[in-house]
């Protein structure tokens, strides 16, 4: 008579069907706050305060799983970066824990590593089921310039172990008296030499200088804005443009033209690219670089900026892009597939017009290119109708990050709200 008892080697091999086939543990729903988290978002989507405030919050960078790290502008309880955790899958953080002693900006997730960088330097921690392991600080770049003017050492990682760094020009227009009325421009302007542009570092290289990077491209006052896509393995910025057209030259520019001039440029980046600043601007009325008044220009003049890289897109000026984000996720319905969102920050300059940006704008692409035009996500950050300065605002996007499940996340600076936005369904 036969055994009707499997072989113990069967039994291992239901056993392991078993629990590799056994349904995943549910991840609890997310529902959006009933306010919204207090900004609007397009039919379907909806938004969480996953905190009210952790202090001015600059990049964020989200992990595998999940934990959510933020660089802050001002030290809190001593410390610079801020991990917060959603134990209870809830959509709030309910664990929050501070470390590194240094501001900054620049956050990225790449090689198992956290990057974080402060106005000078690039440091990694490795990364662990709960944050990093802050023993195993490694310094990537280190003394690099550094200016109150312009201080963000924005970062992003590509496919091939490079960083890439935006070490911003410490000037408006490169003159030899800094936002004088009257003082021409510094032609050649020296401040490219070391600042103005994107420098590539090795991500894995230890102790490196600006000496040991290059420069990849050039011509580029300060972007904040900094994102590597992997889908096209293009490197992309958004540029602030110059300030002060109507103070400087009254004679060329009014109030008005100050406002909209110069564009927020968005730009496709090749090494050795060259975007004209700061004897060039682009003006989105016109479709043209124009020259810079402070090298002759006379806002029509175009014959210096032959060859300068155009962007791929213009904004409105003074809007004050702070940072680029390409969404890679499923959650989000097909058209924002690969495309890009900006986190506009506002500005000072379109005084005495009234004031603009404080959103956070989608931009659909394709093969690694605007397709249509650009439209806003994200509003109501800054809480009134009408901003007359930055210092009303209520909210200022800053950073913005894609979660695991395809969420998106938003930094503000002012106190330091996160937003996560969901898609709820078309119903």
């Amino acid at each position: 008579m036969k055994s009707t008892f499997l072989h113990p080697y069967k039994w291992i091999v239901i056993i392991f069907l078993i629990l590799n086939f056994l349904p995943a543990k549910a991840q609890k729903t997310i529902k959006p706050d009933a306010d919204n988290g207090g900004i609007k978002t397009p039919k379907g989507f909806g938004a969480i305060q996953v905190v009210p405030s952790v202090g001015r919050l600059r990049h964020i960078a989200v992990d595998g799983n999940g934990n959510i790290f933020v660089k802050l502008n001002y030290l809190k309880d001593g410390k610079g970066i801020y991990v917060l955790r959603d134990t209870d899958e809830d959509g709030k953080a309910d664990d929050i824990q501070g470390f590194g002693n240094y501001i900054g900006t620049g956050m990225a997730i790449g090689n198992g590593y956290l990057y974080a960088s402060s106005d000078s330097s690039v440091y990694r921690y490795p990364l662990t089921p709960k944050g990093v392991d802050t023993s195993k600080i490694e310094t990537i770049v280190a003394s690099v310039p550094y200016s109150s003017n312009h201080p963000a050492k924005s970062i992003t990682l590509d496919n091939e172990g490079k960083l890439y760094m935006n070490i911003g020009a410490p000037s408006n227009a490169c003159q030899e008296n800094d936002r004088t009325k009257g003082s021409p421009g510094m032609n050649p302007c020296p401040l490219l030499e070391h600042y103005g542009g994107i420098w590539q570092f090795d991500a894995n290289k230890q102790g490196q200088k600006q000496a040991d990077g290059e420069r990849f491209a050039t011509g580029l006052r300060n972007c904040v804005a900094l994102e590597w896509d992997s889908y096209s393995k293009n490197l992309y910025v958004v540029q602030h443009g110059r300030d002060q057209l109507d103070m400087l030259f009254p004679k060329l520019y009014t109030h008005e033209q100050n406002a909209e001039l110069p564009a927020e440029e968005f730009f496709m980046l090749k090494k050795g690219s060259d975007c004209g600043w700061p004897y060039c601007y682009y003006d989105q009325f016109q479709k043209k670089k124009i020259e810079s008044p402070e090298y002759g220009g006379d806002s029509k003049k175009t014959d210096k900026c032959q060859g300068k890289n155009l962007p791929i897109m213009a904004f409105p000026g003074h809007w004050a892009p702070n940072d680029l984000l390409f969404y890679h996720g499923s959650q989000f319905p097909e058209k924002y597939k690969n495309g890009a969102f900006i986190a506009f920050h506002g500005s000072w300059n379109r005084a005495p017009m009234m004031q603009a940006g404080y959103f956070v704008a989608f931009v659909p692409f394709k093969d690694g290119k605007p397709s249509g035009d650009w439209e806003v996500f994200a509003e109501g950050f800054a809480g009134g109708p009408e901003v007359k300065s930055p210092n009303d605002a209520k909210h200022r996007p800053m950073g913005l990050a894609e979660g695991p499940d395809g969420s998106l996340y938003i930094t503000d600076s002012v106190v330091g709200t996160i937003w996560r936005i969901v898609y709820k369904g078309a119903n």
